[in-house]
């Protein structure tokens, strides 16, 4: 399949390329700026792909034009601390969150693209102690916070309005455990979280969301511990998309 991948220089993109074409798929990745290929060079290095665009998320005319030919869509742009952060009076969050999201969804619809993948955002333990299936939203109040239930809404209304097929993952702390390193360049050792998953495993959960023929609406948090199935619908995730986890999360303890 040709595949595009938005928000493709970050830290998740970057694993979701690299599993993309090492399982035979052309990819068109999409960021804002050749600028933000910098970020991760140290860690990854310099990506040599099939296709790179830049351009902003919130010009539906630059969304359009890079869903031209595409197949299937991963979507993992998010406003970064580099976008200025989540302040009262910055409306980047609303863009490049919201409009961001809406441009892809509604160019993916009017193009015919038959697999939208989208990477959310959750706690894996509810801070109120219930268990996190499809139907149990965050619950948590801040304007990132808002801004992603927000997404997940939209891709919800999407797929009941049009029947287009939706894939949300929710992921919670996102690591590398190969490097030992937080998505911050921190070390994980004497760190260890239950919410945890490795980057690499999402990247594999998000081309297989990409892959599965059948799917209509699915919710799946991705969580790559052993006691997260006791928290959230991880379980479901590993079924429904044929997920195996490879991640060794366990030498952290």
């Amino acid at each position: 399949m040709k595949i595009a991948v938005f928000g493709a220089a970050g830290w998740v993109g970057r694993s979701i390329l690299s599993n993309l074409q090492a399982h035979g798929h052309h990819v068109r990745a999409i960021d804002y700026s050749p600028t933000a290929w910098d970020a991760l060079r140290d860690l990854d290095g310099d990506w040599q792909g099939d296709e790179t665009v830049s351009g902003d998320i919130a010009d539906y005319a630059i969304v359009d034009s890079a869903l031209d030919g595409v197949d299937a869509v991963i979507h993992t742009a998010v406003l970064g601390s580099a976008g200025g952060g989540y302040t009262v009076n910055n409306e980047a969050p609303f863009r490049i969150n919201l409009k961001g999201l809406w441009n892809v969804l509604e160019a993916s619809r009017e193009r015919g693209i038959r697999r939208i993948v989208h990477v959310g955002s959750c706690q894996v333990e509810h801070p109120d102690g219930v268990f996190f299936g499809a139907n149990v939203r965050r619950p948590d109040g801040s304007l990132y916070a808002v801004t992603k239930r927000l997404q997940e809404e939209m891709c919800r209304q999407y797929h009941e309005a049009f029947g287009m097929s939706l894939v949300v993952l929710r992921p919670c702390s996102i690591i590398d455990s190969r490097l030992g390193l937080s998505k911050y360049s921190k070390p994980l050792a004497g760190t260890w979280d239950a919410s945890w998953v490795c980057r690499h495993d999402l990247a594999q959960a998000c081309r297989l969301a990409a892959e599965v023929p059948g799917l209509g609406f699915e919710v799946l948090h991705t969580a790559g511990t052993k006691e997260a199935d006791a928290f959230c619908n991880a379980a479901l995730g590993r079924e429904v998309l044929g997920l195996a986890y490879s991640g060794d999360l366990d030498q952290y303890r």
